[in-house]
């Protein structure tokens, strides 16, 4: 088993930045896929930004260029810099890891932008 830990949401005005981290309690090296998702009221979980599985990321069209995901295995923690925050980015965002057949969330954390 594998515990996600997310960290790093709050309230900011739109165009800043915000980090969040997910600390993972292995070793990320042998946790596929790492990534980070959002949900808001009502909608789908989306995908935001990931790993894939050699090593290079994926991210949503809406968050490119403002967005950037990075790992450091020494801290077996995974981030996310948000920058130019908009109202639209306000959901909660999940981290997500797998080692097949499991797939890993963490318990989410809540990003509020305002206008």
């Amino acid at each position: 088993q594998v515990q996600l830990v997310e960290s790093g949401g709050g309230l900011v005005q739109a165009g800043e930045s915000l980090r969040l981290s997910c600390a993972a309690s292995r070793s990320i090296l042998f946790i596929n896929n790492m990534g980070w998702y959002r949900q808001t009221p009502g909608k789908q979980r989306e995908l935001v930004a990931a790993f894939t599985s050699v090593g290079s990321t994926n991210y949503a069209d809406s968050v490119k260029g403002r967005f950037t995901i990075s790992r450091d295995t020494a801290k077996n923690t995974v981030y996310l810099q948000m920058n130019s925050l908009k109202p639209e980015d306000t959901a909660v965002y999940y981290c997500n890891g797998r080692t097949p057949p499991l797939v890993y969330w963490g318990q989410g954390t809540q990003v509020t932008v305002s206008s």
